[in-house]
């Protein structure tokens, strides 16, 4: 058997984790509820960014730009399998329709940088090209 067939069928991303970000959220025990995320593969990471791309005018020319606020709440809301951020009582108790908005609104600025690294390290994003070859 030669090495490709290690590409032929490779092991099904289905990595998760939790993960406490806040001690605000409480269970009915008074204990903080964990987070679940799991790994993004690159063709749902490349969709994200496709959907965080806006058109800029710069001088005569129109550039893509990525909304990067957009972009990290897109990457918790796919990410993120509990709690489930399309759920609509979440929603609506956040005054929103979008899910894309609820992480904004639920979370702390340190809360929702806790998420989206834990999220970068869980699906691979926090190790550049060079540091992977190292290793």
């Amino acid at each position: 058997m030669s090495a490709l067939s290690a590409f032929l069928h490779p092991a099904v991303p289905t990595e998760e984790k939790e993960l406490v970000i806040s001690k605000r959220f409480l269970g009915a025990d008074g204990k903080p509820v964990p987070f679940k995320i799991r790994a993004l593969t690159q063709e749902e990471n490349s969709s994200l960014i496709k959907a965080s791309t806006r058109k800029k005018k710069v001088g005569q020319q129109w550039q893509d730009e990525i909304d990067a606020n957009e972009y990290s709440s897109r990457m918790i809301v796919a990410a993120t399998v509990f709690p489930d951020f399309h759920s609509a009582e979440l929603c609506e108790n956040y005054n929103t329709k979008d899910p894309v908005q609820v992480p904004g609104k639920m979370l702390l600025a340190g809360e929702f940088l806790k998420l989206i690294t834990a999220i970068n390290e869980l699906s691979g994003l926090d190790e550049g090209p060079d540091e992977e070859a190292k290793n």
